[in-house]
């Protein structure tokens, strides 16, 4: 004879079982999904791009849209990378350089700045054979690159707490907006103010650019290790991630009020705005990228995406639909771009 087993009806037993499926519901919401092999998500991975025999950490990237080059700067290995993105090789190495950080590129020059932490220069090369056009000595630290091509401007951010002001066309050093601290990341608002982390003294500074001089400072009091930075001209926003503790802060332009703060991944590098999908992407060498979606000033996190532990530099590249980041090589990785497609 057959056992029959009948559902335990005890209102107990059926309540216990209704709160276990009300959280279980809970927590898939509030958890942002990670993407693993075979699942869809808000970035795909494309490619991988092998960089060879490229030791230590990689920094910050530049492109070259008509030739689809992206500059790599190679820090740890004393060298800038060149990558041919269309097809998706290493296509040569400047060696020679000394701890490069930032990269820009002038189209209009058809010139490459490489801004080196290690004698304070920054190394011109030209053309499309890359043949050195030059230096401009900062004395100490030249870190971050941020061309206007609107303004035919480099800004190059140095020493113990300045940007440089640079004009492409003679590569003469033409102002210095001074600040308070040794400058990280800066951006460049369409309003004419530049909005720079300033993490050794605890604060965002703003400079105006015409009058040249830091006119604000916001404290960013119980953060730390402000590095990256976007900013959202249209919602007149400035993005922030934090290191200390991890965090991803939403500013006001306006005034520096706090609009939103997540949480993120660890330490970050690099933040983008894809003002196409509303989406924003962190990079972080705890071996992740967070996205979050910005849509209605939400900054909601959708999604974790594993990365490799160290590749925390990245650049968005809005006119190939791309995100590169910079894998640096590792016991299980070999040093390489990899190339992420972000998903409608």
């Amino acid at each position: 004879m057959m056992n029959t087993v009948l559902p335990d009806t005890r209102p107990e037993r059926l309540m216990a079982n209704l709160l276990v499926t009300i959280l279980g519901a809970a927590c898939a919401m509030a958890t942002p999904s990670a993407a693993v092999a075979g699942e869809a998500g808000p970035l795909q991975l494309q490619a991988k791009i092998p960089l060879g025999n490229v030791k230590g950490r990689i920094d910050h990237m530049a492109v070259d849209l008509a030739r689809q080059r992206l500059f790599v700067a190679e820090l740890g290995n004393d060298s800038l990378g060149v990558v041919d993105l269309d097809a998706r090789k290493l296509a040569r190495r400047i060696a020679g350089l000394k701890e490069p950080q930032g990269v820009g590129y002038v189209a209009a020059t058809d010139t490459v700045y490489v801004a080196n932490a290690g004698d304070g220069s920054v190394r011109l090369f030209r053309g499309e054979a890359l043949e050195p056009a030059g230096l401009i000595d900062l004395e100490s630290d030249a870190d971050n690159v941020r061309v206007d091509a609107e303004k035919r401007q480099v800004l190059v951010g140095y020493g113990n707490g300045a940007i440089a002001v640079i004009d492409p066309s003679n590569n003469a050093k033409i102002a210095d907006i001074r600040l308070k601290a040794h400058p990280e990341s800066f951006q460049l608002s369409a309003g004419g103010e530049i909005f720079v982390n300033l993490p050794g003294v605890h604060a965002i500074g703003v400079a105006d650019r015409a009058a040249g001089q830091e006119k604000a400072s916001w404290p960013t009091r119980n953060l730390g290790g402000n590095y990256p930075m976007a900013l959202d001209d249209t919602a007149k926003n400035v993005l922030v991630a934090f290191r200390d503790p991890p965090r991803l802060v939403v500013f006001a332009m306006a005034d520096g009020a706090r609009v939103a703060e997540r949480d993120t991944c660890g330490d970050s590098d690099d933040v983008f705005l894809d003002g196409k999908r509303k989406r924003v992407y962190v990079a972080c060498g705890a071996g992740f990228i967070d996205v979050f979606d910005a849509q209605g000033g939400a900054y909601r996190r959708v999604a974790r995406i594993p990365t490799v532990s160290g590749a925390r530099t990245a650049l968005f590249i809005p006119a190939l639909d791309l995100l590169a980041l910079a894998v640096r090589a590792s016991g299980k990785e070999p040093a390489a771009i990899w190339l992420y497609r972000p998903a409608p």
